[in-house]
């Protein structure tokens, strides 16, 4: 199937180029509020069928697996903080390219977290666990087929790769959507609010848009 829910751009996401729906729930919450804006990176390698991804040893997020990345420095564009984060984080340095934007918000904080995404195919250097970040390989499975919806973007355990699968479960809930997106090379734009439930976040709203004619393609 195709997204054809006429959800509209959320406020926070730049209208000045066309979007088309991607995926988006929890439509009868109204969108969180915030004051401020704080920038951040989140960098991904993609390689021979696998997917490196980092678990959070402390901070914000401790427990989770993700890409690796942080806030950007004044003076920094964005790009030059994800290489930063990556070797900083990972201990390699990687030709990035630019694959997505993400708003994030939190329910209670006064700012948002602007996250630019990005993603490259090779690198330089030994994967390192740091301080902050504890990497690991997972195999990809495969895409979705034409038109199916994100949620089919699942995967069983694979006998033939010596990676385990994705651990969406222990990931930011909406990461299934727009991982698919990084993966295959698809521009994407979104916005993810979360209440939180004593130290457990919940998907509150989110909202998921592609440059038009990358709808199911």
């Amino acid at each position: 199937m195709i997204y054809t829910d006429p959800d509209p751009v959320p406020p926070g996401i730049s209208k000045e180029k066309p979007l088309e729906h991607y995926a988006s729930g929890g439509n009868e919450n109204p969108w969180l509020s915030y004051t401020k804006t704080k920038y951040y990176t989140n960098a991904f390698i993609v390689q021979n069928g696998r997917l490196l991804l980092g678990m959070k040893k402390r901070g914000f997020g401790k427990g989770k697996y993700n890409g690796f990345g942080g806030k950007v420095d004044p003076g920094e564009t964005s790009l030059q903080a994800a290489k930063r984060e990556l070797e900083e984080e990972a201990g390699i340095t990687a030709p990035l390219e630019h694959a997505g934007s993400l708003l994030f918000m939190t329910e209670g904080a006064e700012w948002a977290f602007q996250i630019e995404i990005y993603r490259a195919e090779s690198y330089e250097g030994a994967v390192t666990e740091t301080d902050e970040m504890k990497p690991e390989w997972f195999s990809l499975p495969p895409p979705p087929a034409p038109n199916e919806p994100a949620e089919a973007f699942r995967q069983d355990e694979d006998e033939d790769s010596d990676a385990a699968p994705i651990p969406f479960e222990k990931m930011w809930d909406q990461d299934y959507i727009w991982l698919p997106l990084l993966i295959s090379e698809r521009k994407f734009v979104a916005r993810a609010d979360f209440t939180k439930d004593g130290e457990v976040f919940k998907p509150y709203r989110w909202w998921f848009g592609v440059s038009p004619g990358h709808v199911g393609s």
